[in-house]
């Protein structure tokens, strides 16, 4: 029995434990998981690429001074492929998925998410369809608010119309008119109170 512990304790003894030695087995450890995530990186870079390469004959139907509109791949963490100033895809935690974000006043919301290259690309290609079509149409509008604001301003000027700042100095005495027949209105009521008051309470 106490050769057994002798043993033990020379086989201690021999054992010298180095910090030097720890800090190297932690650094390898660090640079293998640097790696893989390096990989896990660029194989997120280049899924994202297949998908920018299959949207570059949408993105060439765009005009070319539309400068709204991107189709980058973007070096960040993660990687994103920004669509527009507020959407991009990204690929998910299984690596294979690709998510269709974006970014509004409420949250981020997901547009799209598929692990199908030609899915994911036709949720894109229609999202670009629908911008396209709400600004042509915001346009549309603006162009007519300001066509009847023409037409407007032509028919005052050759019916003999004040101008717009006649009209404004129209609307100023019309409210200062307004507010004294409030006032005396208010007055007048007042003084029927009291008289109410005065005559129909006993004294």
């Amino acid at each position: 029995m106490a050769g057994g512990e002798a043993g033990d304790n020379k086989a201690n003894e021999g054992k010298v434990r180095r910090l030097s030695d720890s800090v190297r087995r932690m650094r390898i450890a660090e640079s293998e998981r640097a790696d893989a995530y390096a990989d896990l990186h660029e194989g997120d870079r280049a899924r994202l690429a297949l998908l920018a390469e299959e949207l570059q004959g949408v993105f060439a139907e765009l005009p070319t001074d539309d400068a709204y509109f991107v189709c980058q791949v973007a070096g960040s963490t993660p990687p994103r492929l920004w669509i527009d100033p507020t959407t991009h895809v990204v690929m998910a935690r299984d690596r294979r998925s690709y998510r269709f974000l974006k970014d509004t006043r409420l949250g981020r919301l997901t547009l799209h998410e598929s692990a199908d290259l030609d899915a994911t690309a036709d949720a894109v290609t229609d999202y670009i369809a629908e911008r396209v079509v709400e600004r042509e149409r915001s346009l549309e509008s603006d162009a007519l608010v300001e066509k009847l604001r023409r037409a407007a301003l032509d028919s005052r000027e050759t019916t003999g119309e004040p101008t717009t700042s006649g009209q404004a100095n129209d609307r100023g005495s019309m409210l200062i008119w307004a507010l004294i027949i409030f006032l005396a209105g208010f007055a007048v009521g007042a003084l029927g109170l009291i008289a109410y008051a005065w005559f129909m309470v006993p004294g």
